[in-house]
């Protein structure tokens, strides 16, 4: 760690493949010395230190600028949230800037220490394809996490589709919305990366950055698959809510039709006239009872004869 960025000079001027990291990109005084060092332009460095840059890639002659998103899922609610990580490369260095502390990076910088693979060998246009490689393979990790949640909804939709589950399905739309504005750029970047005439970029990594490539179309026909899985979620959810609500409805309409019948006899002999056949019948009162329960036991019948209990 160095404490400042004077300290970079003397690295830079060395033959060897530098990589430098810079944790926070609001600090203005580290970013102009940067681009006093390294003669970057005014407009990069305004793009470092603003977020919400879209995933691109410039060339500035002497080096290029990158922008690429690094997604992380934020605990406890798991909502995926994207880090700007801009990169220039250099004959001889790679300077990547991020806003926060921690990145996808540990293994990296555990292969230079141990001095394992090529990556100690090979020039600074193979550790921008090892750090690019970093970020995309990460995006797996989002979007397997984001399958699970998925799967779950999905038995919940199953089981008991609360409104809750409603609420679970949006935001994971979201996420999807989200995740496909990040990474879908990222495809341009690599393929313009992979087709780019600059003599920073050696035509022995073309192999290596097509590689990347299809590992970000892989992400991008996921974050595909599960949008329109969770657009037929949506549809699984009204539907399973429109065919309880029927249910209820048809239960509803079977007891109103059983009592349509034994409303019209209570009516009839709730009038008030002096001469009814079964009023002086000793068995009228008990009979008219039994009629009730053989009018609603034959409809009964008739419906679950029909299906419709």
């Amino acid at each position: 760690m160095l404490p400042s960025i004077a300290d970079v000079q003397p690295l830079l001027q060395d033959s060897m493949v530098t990589w430098i990291n810079i944790n926070g990109n609001r600090h203005v005084p580290t970013l102009e010395q940067l681009g006093t060092l390294l003669n970057v332009h005014p407009l990069v460095l305004e793009d470092i230190a603003h977020l919400g840059q879209r995933p691109k890639i410039e060339d500035y002659s002497t080096y290029l600028f990158l922008v690429v998103k690094l997604l992380r899922l934020h605990d406890p609610d798991q909502q995926v949230d994207a880090e700007q990580v801009s990169l220039l490369l250099g004959p001889h260095y790679v300077i990547t800037v991020q806003e926060h502390d921690g990145d996808v990076f540990t293994p990296i910088r555990e292969r230079l220490r141990a001095g394992r693979g090529r990556i100690r060998s090979m020039n600074a246009d193979y550790l921008l394809y090892a750090l690019l490689d970093a970020i995309v393979d990460d995006y797996f990790l989002v979007l397997e996490d984001v399958g699970e949640r998925i799967e779950t909804i999905e038995d919940a939709l199953v089981t008991d589709p609360a409104p809750t589950v409603l609420t679970l399905l949006h935001a994971l739309k979201r996420d999807m919305i989200f995740l496909r504005k990040s990474v879908w750029p990222l495809r341009e970047v690599i393929s313009r990366l992979e087709r780019w005439d600059s003599p920073l970029i050696q035509s022995t990594l073309h192999l290596y950055l097509r590689d990347v490539y299809d590992h970000t179309i892989q992400v991008i026909d996921a974050i595909e698959t599960n949008r329109d899985l969770l657009s037929g979620m949506l549809d699984i959810y009204l539907s399973s809510v429109s065919n309880r609500m029927n249910e209820v409805m048809k239960v509803l309409t079977i007891i109103a039709t059983i009592f349509i019948p034994l409303t019209l006899i209570v009516g009839i002999y709730g009038m008030n006239f002096a001469y009814m056949p079964e009023l002086q019948h000793p068995w009228g009162y008990p009979m008219v009872y039994l009629i009730m329960a053989a009018v609603a036991g034959i409809m009964l019948v008739f419906f679950r004869r029909k299906h419709w209990l």
